[in-house]
């Protein structure tokens, strides 16, 4: 008996030495498989503001992973074309759409569009809006909006405002702007919102809402007047010219920039994209460049900006119908 338990004790112990001394498996670590190849970012004609926020984002994310990412830019029908393209695009998280607010507007102005804005489409971040800012011609004598009312109200016509066409961003603005200001005013439609600021500029028009950053440099040598900024909060730009709510309260802006995948896109993908752009929208030179250019960066959960661009097409599709851009 004593043998057998003494056998019984040499077996365990060279069975426990082994388990000890053998190589033991090491946990297997959970490799990158998003993304492996070049990403391509679609966005609007070269040289727009769409196209500048696209190229600064894109370095960012090809240093951030490691990978290629290519700015493909599809000008034409307003932007409908290269948001066409991400629509039909393999929902892989390789082919993305940076959008500004005129995808919202589309989607509340045009009825034939080759996509479904909302369900074609799932949402990755917010990456921000940019800064727009309501001119006129400092030669018309007023300084403040409540100026401008007056100004306007005293007139037996009605005024006239500068944009860049039915339908684009400095049209709905200006649209939305004369209603929240309660003023008669009507539109001339130039080749763009330059042109419309050297046609206010000129007298030829009463006012005009444009982005911030190609018209600072008129503002700050005189030649226009800043008298308010269509933003949340005051920009560091022009930190003396009030946001629009301070002067006509319940005024909410629309329009945000974001980033898109088609449809069916894993979530872990758009969650991983969230979380770079993030990364990226925190560091001090892309925070320096944006407030340059007076873009407020600002993000978002992929759910998140899908509920912002659902409100921001509700939001211009009454702005449409009430100006007559989209039947009721």
């Amino acid at each position: 008996m004593n043998l057998f338990f003494k056998a019984t004790h040499v077996i365990a112990v060279i069975v426990a030495t082994a388990l000890t001394t053998a190589p033991q498996p090491t946990l297997a670590q959970p490799k990158q498989t998003y993304p492996s190849k070049p990403i391509r970012v679609v966005t609007g004609a070269a040289g727009t503001q769409n196209d500048i926020v696209a190229r600064m984002l894109g370095v960012k994310i090809s240093e951030g992973f490691g990978q290629p990412v290519i700015v493909d830019n599809r000008g034409g029908a307003g932007g409908a074309i290269g948001a066409n393209v991400v629509a039909k695009a393999t929902p892989d998280g390789y082919t993305l759409l940076l959008q500004s607010g005129q995808f919202a507007i589309r989607a509340a102005v045009q009825t034939n569009l080759p996509y479904d804005s909302l369900r074609d489409f799932a949402g990755v971040t917010q990456v921000g809006f940019p800064t727009q800012v309501v001119l006129v011609s400092p030669n018309i004598g007023v300084k403040s909006v409540k100026e401008f009312i007056a100004y306007a109200n005293a007139r037996p016509e009605p005024m006239l405002y500068g944009s860049a066409g039915a339908g684009s961003g400095t049209h709905m603005d200006a649209e939305r702007f004369r209603m929240a200001a309660g003023i008669k005013a009507r539109g001339i439609a130039f080749k763009g919102s330059y042109e419309a600021m050297i046609e206010v500029m000129a007298g030829r028009a009463h006012y005009v809402a444009t982005p911030l950053g190609p018209a600072l440099p008129l503002i700050k040598d005189g030649r226009m007047l800043a008298l308010a900024v269509i933003a949340p909060q005051r920009s560091p730009l022009l930190p003396n010219v009030p946001a629009m709510a301070e002067v006509l309260p319940g005024y909410q802006r629309d329009g945000s920039y974001g980033l898109m995948a088609p449809a069916g896109t894993p979530r872990p993908i758009l969650l991983t994209l969230a979380k770079e752009i993030k990364r990226i929208l925190e560091l001090p030179d892309v925070k320096a460049q944006m407030q340059g250019m007076g873009f407020v960066p600002a993000t978002s959960t992929p759910e998140e900006l899908d509920q912002i661009i659902r409100a921001d097409i509700e939001a211009y599709t009454k702005v449409a119908k009430l100006i007559g851009l989209r039947a009721q």
